[in-house]
């Protein structure tokens, strides 16, 4: 390997050890949010069925009666899919009961663990167990 060679594989090495932590950073696992779990039901405002985190939104109304958008997470695309869930599965109106891992801090979001349906089916995107009744 010539003096050149060794230059460009030291600089590509040293950009992968700068860059890698920061994507390794990026997706933040569980840590933030609290083993406490939370039950609420609410109106469903918004259902992003995508990648890397599938987002729901829900209006929940608080102890004095106004209403507290929730940012419930759950699973990547392709992991919720092989669970049973779909693009379909919740839409805006539907009034749900989640249930969820609060975060730390207090502010309203959640690690969603169940979805319990208008018709009282379960979407679990943890184990991928469905209660259909």
């Amino acid at each position: 390997m010539n003096t050149r060679q060794r230059h460009q594989v030291a600089l590509f090495i040293l950009v992968a050890a700068v860059l890698l932590p920061t994507a390794a950073y990026g997706h933040h696992g569980t840590s933030a949010y609290s083993t406490q779990v939370v039950t609420m039901k609410g109106t469903v405002t918004s259902f992003e069925f995508m990648n890397p985190h599938t987002e729901v939104r829900v209006d929940v109304p608080d102890s004095s009666g106004h209403r507290v958008s929730w940012l419930c997470e759950a699973g990547s695309l392709n992991f919720l899919v092989r669970r049973g869930w779909g693009k379909n599965s919740l839409k805006p109106g539907d009034v749900i009961t989640i249930m969820g891992n609060p975060l730390k801090t207090g502010a309203p979001n959640l690690r969603l663990i169940k979805v319990v349906l208008p018709d009282g089916k379960e979407l679990n995107p943890l184990t991928g167990d469905q209660n259909v009744e």
